[in-house]
């Protein structure tokens, strides 16, 4: 009997993970061929994760990936919701002072990549700590 590969379930089918990784790593090589350098990615701490931390020149940019089939419930920007926002911001901002940073002493923004069927949209300074 054929082993189901780990991660899959019995449909075949990709986890959300596998499709979050996916979109993940199309978002990171879009930014690369832009000009942004990675410099973390999937940073996880208490509270949350950041799917992309890259920079920008001189500026460390926290990204969030978001991806969606079709853009019936408002498409992929929209599901960066307010909650989710305070969530970015708590875990860079332990990131940051992790690497002996804050956003005082660190130019830093947050950026938003959305995928919804075939669009790209890049949200840059999408919000931030006074928003």
């Amino acid at each position: 009997m054929a082993q189901i590969p780990a991660g899959a379930d019995r449909s075949g089918q990709l986890t959300r993970k596998q499709i979050g990784d996916a979109w993940e790593l199309k978002a990171r090589r879009w930014l690369e061929s832009k000009g942004l350098r990675l410099i973390a990615a999937n940073v996880q701490t208490r509270g949350g994760e950041i799917d992309l931390i890259m920079k920008h020149g001189p500026t460390t940019v926290f990204i969030e990936v978001r991806y969606r089939k079709t853009a019936s419930f408002g498409g992929a920007a929209a599901s960066v919701t307010r909650p989710k926002q305070r969530k970015l911001l708590q875990t860079a901002r332990l990131w940051l002072a992790r690497h002996n940073g804050s956003f005082d002493t660190v130019d830093c923004r947050f950026d938003v990549i959305a995928f919804t069927e075939n669009d790209v949209e890049w949200i840059q300074n999408a919000f931030n700590d006074h928003s």
